[in-house]
């Protein structure tokens, strides 16, 4: 594909993003162009608002893996491109029109160019949330065509264009959201004494969250706890009768992120019997750590290192969270970093990734899919 044809598909993605599991529009259109595709090789299958892409090889001794995710985000756009979301509070601020772009470029060289090993692409839906990655890990099109080895990439706004960054081991963080619903009872503000005010409550249950970090967390391993949203209350006269708080939990261990939810319920059932009131929690969507195969991300930083075109950067484990860590779970392989040098960062409503990365994401793929290929 040249480097036209990939901004031109980048450009279209980018105009309908979908939130997770709404991704039609979006399905609809990698399929029209995985059916322009040579197809001696090619088998297609759609899983819910996902797709299993596979091509069969020559002589195939194992199957490579490489997973794209395809949702937006809830963010109304502000960048002013021409080509900016056609759908109202929806963008793709986390780069997932990149990704999708790069994995079809690859794909189609491989379509047009097959190797000896069979190749899995799977375009992963509802990423940014309830999570995709677990269930399609899970499906019957997974478990008939399940790779040897599996990887993918992620946009980073803060590395220059020609850069790569990753780490073995620990990449990204265990996450999980987090919500309490409070119920208490309502009434004229002119007679607290006869209510049980949930604003209060959740005020202060809030302070008593950020002690988690601070007093229970080892100093020597690293935990977030985030509050985001407030919500309770109608008008200024009335007190509320419930509040809601929404937030987010990020460790870089699995043990952190128990001991992290035991103190939230066990703050929480104070709050209940310290204001007279009901609690439910509610975790949402729960991902699992992005742990990186050391044995194969050491092949790979050694490969991108002996790549001309390609600036090799070794990061530090982040606290971002990424349902591929599921797939990692059960399947060696890794994630990394790919630079794109925006101004705005992820999530952002002016994210501007420079799309230059995404024909040198291709190129270095596709050539490190042939050295996998060539390794018996």
């Amino acid at each position: 594909m040249t480097y036209e044809q990939l901004i031109d598909i980048r450009r279209a993605l980018h105009r309908i993003p979908e939130l997770g599991f709404q991704e039609y529009k979006t399905q609809a259109f990698l399929l029209d162009y995985l059916k322009s595709l040579p197809n001696e090789r090619v088998e297609i299958k759609s899983w819910k608002t996902g797709i299993f892409v596979k091509i069969n090889g020559i002589n195939p001794a194992k199957t490579i893996g490489y997973r794209a995710d395809i949702d937006g985000l809830p963010i109304t756009e502000e960048t002013g491109f021409e080509f900016q979301s056609e759908h109202i509070g929806q963008m793709h601020a986390c780069g997932h029109d990149f990704h999708m772009t790069i994995a079809l470029g690859i794909l189609t060289h491989f379509a047009r160019n097959p190797i000896d090993d069979d190749l899995l692409f799977i375009f992963q839906p509802a990423e940014e949330g309830p999570g995709g990655a677990e269930p399609m890990l899970q499906s019957t099109e997974m478990k008939q065509w399940k790779p040897d080895m599996i990887t993918a990439l992620h946009i980073s706004p803060d590395l220059p264009v020609g850069s790569i960054a990753t780490k073995p081991g620990l990449l990204f963080a265990n996450t999980s959201e987090l919500y309490v619903d409070l119920k208490g009872k309502g009434g004229h503000a002119a007679y607290p004494h006869t209510t049980q005010d949930m604003v209060v409550a959740a005020c202060s249950l809030v302070t008593q969250l950020q002690s988690i970090v601070a007093r229970n967390v080892d100093p020597l391993d690293s935990a977030v706890v985030t509050i985001g949203k407030i919500a309770g209350g109608t008008v200024q006269n009335i007190i509320a009768e419930r509040a809601r708080i929404e937030g987010t939990i990020r460790t870089l261990s699995v043990e952190s992120m128990k001991k992290v939810k035991e103190r939230i319920e066990a703050l929480v059932h104070g709050v209940e019997i310290g204001y007279n009131c009901e609690a439910v929690i509610d975790y949402g969507a729960m991902y699992h750590q992005v742990f990186n195969e050391e044995q194969l991300t050491d092949e790979f930083i050694e490969f991108v290192n002996d790549d001309p075109h390609t600036k090799f950067i070794l990061c530090k484990e982040a606290m971002t969270g990424e349902d591929f860590g599921y797939m990692l779970a059960d399947i060696p392989g890794f994630m990394f970093w790919l630079g794109v040098e925006s101004e705005y960062g992820l999530h952002h409503a002016k994210l501007q990734p420079n799309e230059e990365a995404i024909i040198k994401a291709v190129s270095l793929m596709c050539n490190y899919i042939t050295f996998k290929a060539n390794q018996g």
